[in-house]
């Protein structure tokens, strides 16, 4: 089997192809045209979706792409090829994803950037930490990873609530509503995460109207994608005191513009998209086994529905 790597770190992805299954042919290159010219020569890719999206734009398609993405809208643009297997990296950014949540939610209870503050001004800041036991926590997108934060966050003692495409029953969720019931949660809950990939279902959902539902006191995490957000609605809705602050992993655009009005809103600190990072070892590890059921015939895993856009 000859298999493609589409990656900026290409050669470890190589290197570890190689020790893990030395009996597959790999070809990859760090230049773009030498990438084109290999591509018709591989039936399988393995790669990062915007490098991958610029050998489709040039006719190269090819029978299964495993991308080491979770998200994978540049390959949905417009006028690309969709007739061949598409799968999204699954279950390898759980952990990683539910540690960041967790930080910034013990930071939020804690008020450690408040203290740091208290520090600066040399002024004894003794007020009593808040714990997370007993706050509700709505997990906006409950799939491969929301399970896996709200499985993370569980022996804190939070109550979690869920909100999907469709309503369903899903453990350790206490309710698991679809998109609809968004307006009713936000306004129950003390910590609102959002997972959601990018559909046009999830475009500009949270906006001024549903910011007003927000708790004055809740924290809004977006780790899903920029796109989900009307940012001039969450500036003016922290400046309001609709809701008590918000970390942004993920922007329209990104790096974020200088003259961006989310540099400098009181309450938002950004992450600059560094929630969830790819580990190249477990990468590897789902593509060979994804790689071994492709071969046999078999469903891979996070294979994507281009009609749904995940």
């Amino acid at each position: 089997m000859r298999v493609l790597i589409a990656e900026q770190d290409h050669a470890l992805y190589a290197r570890l192809l190689g020790e893990l299954a030395p009996d597959l042919e790999v070809l990859t290159s760090g230049d773009s045209a030498e990438l084109a010219r290999q591509a018709p020569q591989c039936p399988v890719w393995l790669g990062e979706p915007h490098l991958v999206a610029s050998l489709l734009r040039q006719g190269h398609v090819p029978d299964w792409l495993q991308s080491t993405w979770a998200g994978i809208t540049p390959l949905l643009a417009e006028g690309l090829p969709r007739d061949y297997r598409l799968s999204r990296a699954v279950g390898i950014f759980g952990q990683v994803m539910a540690e960041y949540m967790l930080t910034y939610m013990l930071i939020h209870e804690r008020d450690v950037l408040a203290r740091l503050v208290s520090q600066v001004e040399r002024r004894w800041d003794a007020r009593p930490g808040n714990s997370l036991q007993g706050r509700k926590v709505l997990i906006v997108g409950t799939g491969d990873i929301g399970q896996r934060v709200a499985e993370f966050l569980l022996p804190f003692g939070v109550t979690l609530y869920g909100i999907a495409s469709t309503p369903r029953e899903q453990a350790p969720f206490v309710e698991v509503a679809g998109l609809e019931a968004l307006p009713q949660r936000v306004a129950e809950v003390d910590y609102v995460l959002n997972l959601l990939p990018d559909t046009p279902a999830t475009h500009d959902l949270y906006d001024a109207a549903l910011f007003q539902r927000f708790k004055p006191t809740a924290l809004f995490i977006n780790a899903g994608r920029g796109v989900a957000v009307v940012d001039a609605d969450l500036v003016e809705a922290l400046k309001n005191g609709h809701l008590a602050g918000a970390v942004i992993d993920v922007c329209r655009q990104e790096p974020l513009p200088q003259r961006h009005p989310f540099w400098t809103a009181w309450g938002l600190l950004l992450t600059g998209h560094s929630s969830a990072p790819t580990s190249p070892e477990a990468m590897v590890r789902l593509f060979i086994d994804n790689l071994r059921a492709y071969t046999a015939g078999q469903p891979v895993r996070g294979e994507v529905d281009f009609a749904r856009g995940y």
